[in-house]
């Protein structure tokens, strides 16, 4: 097909509500490592990753190989047998998990069944239904995900009985007016009145993600899940972390974000970078809590042996090659070049994020901060044309995701740095240009 028929075809057959950053969508043709191709053969450097999702670059050698051989050997039974790749991805994860207290898996299709798997354990461990989420959040597309989604964009008319949500941490923007540190942590401390006034008082569990991705790299203080554990334990629940976008080392240093917290959750849940490509989920949880889920259940793609494969060999990969400290320090050259532009661009309002995770809020004005949506959409086209491709979110729409593979290095960041900068610099023009 060609590129104009492609399009057609997406217009013609596909729901509308699948959408594209672009005025024109993209259509990707081929990738390879941190680089895609366009059909008409433009290169462009990848630092969104697929939605957070390509952890180890695009078509990475090692990992395919074992997967072809996979395909060669075993390529389907699903959970109604044992096969040794979803028994040996068990075993790795369980060996990874925070205080190694997380060691029985349920694996499944994406983020969405990881998080339904969650909120079912949560139930049944606890004989409580009501569930706590945060404001801003996002867990998925099914009914009950779109449920505890704290974004009303993204819910699509799917409210359920028994989900609260709770103030996430959005510092900059914080809904009391505060300013950390001196605020206390008042979004956190508010959980207890949440909790007391919006539920029975004995809830299922709290589902909250260690970095909030759609809702845009929001990203908390310290010590606020650690405030947040205590009021949900206080009050019957358990403590889920959704790291469909911060787990396998992206945060740098830990295998999982909670980790930054010193945070031990009950259960976790995770997708996207696990697989660097290949649909797979999982939620894994401590013994009791994964016991407590009785009666026959089947995942009938989960943990087939090819995506177990995949798994396995990206989690092999990031702990071989060491990209949680590349994340780190890495991320962290990113973070520092990413301060340095918001001295030299009025339009950044705010940088936050952690490791090879990091944000860029765009607003009119630092002192009001209106968010700026449309310049925002000026910089995605004028990145694209500079030959960069960067994510998009936020409530707002004014929030530049960035999360390039785990595996690049400084010059990576450099060419992105470069790209960026020029194309905030075109979007700072064009609005100079219309404003006389």
């Amino acid at each position: 097909m060609t590129k104009d028929e492609i399009i057609l075809a997406n217009k013609e057959f596909l729901f509308p509500c699948v959408f594209h950053f672009y005025k024109e969508p993209l259509v990707i043709a081929r990738a390879k490592n941190q680089y895609v191709w366009d059909a008409d053969g433009n290169q462009y450097l990848d630092f969104f990753g697929g939605i957070v999702t390509v952890s180890v670059g695009h078509c990475n050698d090692q990992v395919n190989a074992k997967i072809h051989k996979q395909v060669d050997t075993l390529q389907h039974v699903s959970t109604v047998f044992a096969t040794e790749p979803q028994a040996a991805l068990a075993k790795k994860i369980a060996s990874l998990t925070p205080g190694r207290q997380l060691t029985k898996s349920f694996f499944t299709n994406s983020g969405t069944e990881a998080n339904e798997t969650a909120i079912l354990a949560a139930r049944c461990y606890t004989g409580n239904t009501e569930i706590v989420a945060l404001r801003h959040s996002y867990h998925g597309r099914s009914s009950m995900a779109m449920a505890l989604t704290g974004q009303g964009a993204w819910r699509l008319g799917m409210p359920q009985a028994g989900i609260v949500h709770a103030h996430n941490a959005y510092c900059y923007r914080c809904p009391f007016g505060l300013t950390y540190p001196t605020c206390d942590v008042r979004c956190a401390q508010d959980m207890e009145e949440m909790i007391r006034t919006t539920t029975s008082g004995h809830i299922a569990g709290f589902i909250g993600e260690p970095i909030q991705g759609v809702g845009g790299f929001v990203t908390p203080p310290k010590e606020y899940f650690q405030i947040v554990e205590k009021i949900v334990r206080s009050h019957g629940g358990i403590f889920i972390s959704d790291e469909v976008q911060t787990g396998w080392g992206r945060t740098g240093g830990k295998w999982f974000g909670i980790e930054q917290y010193g945070v031990v959750p009950d259960i976790i849940t995770s997708a996207k970078g696990m697989g660097n490509g290949s649909p797979v989920g999982v939620t894994v949880a401590k013994p009791e809590v994964a016991d407590s889920v009785k009666g026959l259940t089947i995942s009938t793609f989960g943990g087939n042996p090819v995506t177990a494969t995949a798994a396995k060999a990206v989690i092999d990969f990031i702990e071989e090659q060491d990209l949680l400290t590349n994340c780190a320090e890495t991320g962290g050259y990113l973070r520092a070049c990413l301060e340095e532009l918001k001295q030299k661009h009025e339009l950044i309002g705010d940088v936050r994020g952690m490791g090879l995770m990091q944000a860029v809020e765009l607003v009119e004005d630092r002192k009001t901060k209106a968010p700026a949506a449309a310049a925002t959409a000026q910089v995605m086209e004028a990145a694209r044309q500079n030959g960069m491709l960067v994510g998009k979110g936020g409530m707002y729409g004014n929030v530049l995701r960035i999360s390039p593979p785990m595996n690049i290095g400084r010059s990576d960041v450099d060419q992105f740095i470069f790209a960026l900068d020029k194309s905030l610099a075109a979007c700072a023009a064009a609005m100079a240009g219309s404003a006389r």
